[in-house]
């Protein structure tokens, strides 16, 4: 058999691509359907069996509405922001500076906290339940806000160093110099120089340390259990306790919970993408 000309594989290789393509995005619908499919139906409907095929009777206004008028919710959410906000905050302005220290300035430490750093991301953090949780009670911080603020911000720490110390490795050492020989202060150096060049990454890795802690579940179950402090995702958990066979207001309140994020991603996309593109460009 003579092989196939040039454009032809071409084109069956553009083919195979969208193929593949179709059944990923069709594998990552799935859940999302039958979560929002599962949100509007009524409990007879769920009752008779009718998981997967349209709703006999639609309960979108009611379902969404008792998850707030029945059950915590309202909290919950309350608690992932203020949880969320102060450990972004946090995280994004330590790994920054730090970032920085490791980007631009020499000195004997140097390499061996970078290694630091990068060695930490690969340390399994299920490993520390047992000393994290015994340190928290030991600091009276256990079953409070600040004991998951705390250690959100200590374990993005790494990551986001390692994110912000390789994108600021790219920022041209003349305009650093430049600056001290102005006279201009190693602080104001940072923050009028670096920070606005540094933006994108800003933004890519707020989005991205915020959808990590917002849908954090392990920790939310370890070093918290009260409903004045209890994250969102811990909350769905705690409904399932008080509605054995109500998945329908489960379901609502997996929704609700992933809205936070997804308005931020959209929020910030712009930036976002910059963030991300900005990475992949630098050599």
């Amino acid at each position: 058999m003579f092989p196939r000309p040039i454009e032809h594989q071409g084109k069956f290789i553009n083919v195979g691509y969208r193929v593949a393509l179709y059944i990923a995005v069709i594998l990552w619908l799935i859940p999302l359907a039958a979560v929002l499919m599962t949100s509007i139906r009524s409990i007879a409907d769920i009752n008779a069996g009718n998981y997967w095929g349209w709703p006999d009777e639609l309960q979108f206004i009611e379902n969404y509405t008792q998850v707030f008028i029945a059950t915590p919710m309202a909290r919950y959410l309350l608690n992932s922001l203020l949880i969320s906000l102060p450990a972004v905050l946090g995280a994004v302005a330590v790994s920054t500076l730090a970032g920085f220290a490791l980007a631009k300035y020499k000195f004997k430490a140097n390499v061996l906290l970078f290694a630091m750093f990068i060695g930490g991301n690969f340390v399994p953090f299920q490993i520390l339940m047992i000393p994290v949780r015994d340190l928290t009670i030991d600091l009276g911080l256990y079953d409070t806000h600040w004991a998951l603020i705390f250690f959100h911000v200590a374990f993005q720490a790494g990551f986001c160093t390692l994110f912000m110390r390789n994108f600021m490795v790219g920022i041209p050492d003349a305009l650093i110099e430049a600056a001290r020989v102005e006279g201009v202060s190693e602080w104001k150096i940072f923050w009028y120089v670096v920070l606005p060049l540094v933006r994108p990454a800003l933004a890519a890795l707020s989005v991205l340390v915020f959808t990590f802690i917002w849908n954090d579940f392990f920790w939310a179950l370890v070093l918290v259990q009260s409903d004045e402090v209890r994250p969102v995702t811990a909350g769905l958990n705690a409904l399932q306790g008080q509605w054995l066979a109500s998945w329908q207001y489960m379901s609502a309140g997996a929704v609700i919970a992933a809205l936070p994020p997804v308005a931020l991603f959209f929020t910030m996309q712009r930036h976002f993408i910059a963030g991300l593109t900005l990475g992949a460009t630098k050599g």
